[in-house]
């Protein structure tokens, strides 16, 4: 089998893990005998059109068994240029935006088949829609590499950032400046238990199990998430999460004592985080539960659904 992932999730300096997800599973179904070949175009309005010129003549010079796009507006790409057959697996924001969304809703009806990372993203959520229910749609997360995570000695961790071992600290494992991520909630959380807020959105890719081993918890206060790749890398390292109920967070933080998944208010989460911040060294028992949502794991239901599609059947 020949797959051509297509993808504008591309790193830049503000953002040095964007796309990291679909280059895991890409990686992922490699190793299990899948040829994929990846083209990547960057973000922009102005990338568009050259995109879809530059895929239409690969497709005409070469061949491949489907395409998978990720993300709505690489998958109008896809599209455009003539890819057949067409998934697209559609990551949150691009169904959440005001105008995106409304693309990638129209595109769910022309795609052989639609994928979300996480049922939530058929659902509506903070007033916003979500994806239609296409008949044959499945839920396709990436996944996170786990390879990478895992506890660490978190005195080590603050050693190697620079942080003081005493530290009280609550990690925000986003860019401030993303007014989805909700900054402002975790600063007033942070401000509440009289702790400091670390923040993520420029941290290179190798470091961010120090950050997550270093805080004392992980907070996701986000109005929304297409699947929540900041909570389960925090479990494999089992440090406590505190997040809202979006993307996959209620499946990920159930029963597991430590964490919570509840809507934001300071007077429900403060008490989660204080015992955190207040402890020796938090720890919850995560490791298992992120593992059953792991690049490597996810790659065995992609494969699943490249042959269904290729088969001319419904997806599991």
């Amino acid at each position: 089998m020949r797959v051509l992932v297509v993808t504008n999730f591309m790193p830049d300096a503000g953002a040095p893990q964007r796309g990291r997800w679909v280059r895991d599973q890409v990686d992922e179904v490699r190793k299990r005998g899948v040829e994929a070949d990846l083209f990547a175009f960057p973000p922009g309005r102005s990338e568009y059109l050259p995109a879809t010129r530059r895929l239409r003549a690969l497709l005409r010079r070469e061949r491949f068994d489907l395409v998978h796009a990720h993300y709505g507006l690489a998958g109008w790409v896809a599209r455009l240029a003539g890819a057949k057959p067409l998934i697209v697996t559609f990551h949150g924001t691009d169904v959440r935006h005001h105008i995106v969304g409304h693309l990638s809703r129209r595109l769910a009806w022309r795609a052989d088949l639609v994928a979300g990372v996480s049922r939530a993203l058929f659902e509506p959520e903070d007033g916003r829609p979500g994806l239609p229910a296409v008949p044959g749609s499945a839920v396709l997360p990436c996944g996170p590499d786990l390879e990478r995570f895992g506890p660490q000695s978190r005195a080590e961790a603050r050693q190697a950032l620079g942080l003081p071992s005493d530290g009280r600290f609550l990690f925000f494992p986003a860019n401030t400046l993303r007014p989805e991520k909700r900054a402002d909630r975790a600063t007033e959380l942070m401000l509440a238990c009289e702790g400091e807020l670390l923040a993520g959105g420029s941290i290179e890719p190798e470091e961010m199990p120090l950050w997550m081993n270093a805080a004392n918890a992980v907070v996701v206060t986000s109005d929304y998430e297409g699947f929540g790749m900041a909570a389960i890398e925090a479990l494999a390292c089992d440090v406590p999460v505190l997040s809202t109920p979006v993307g996959i967070a209620p499946y990920a933080l159930a029963g597991i004592d430590g964490c919570l998944c509840a809507p934001f208010d300071v007077e429900t989460w403060a008490p989660v985080a204080r015992r955190a911040l207040e402890a020796p060294d938090p720890r919850v028992a995560g490791a298992a539960r992120a593992q059953t949502l792991s690049a490597s794991g996810m790659a065995e239901r992609v494969i699943a659904a490249y042959e269904a599609v290729l088969d001319g059947a419904e997806v599991d």
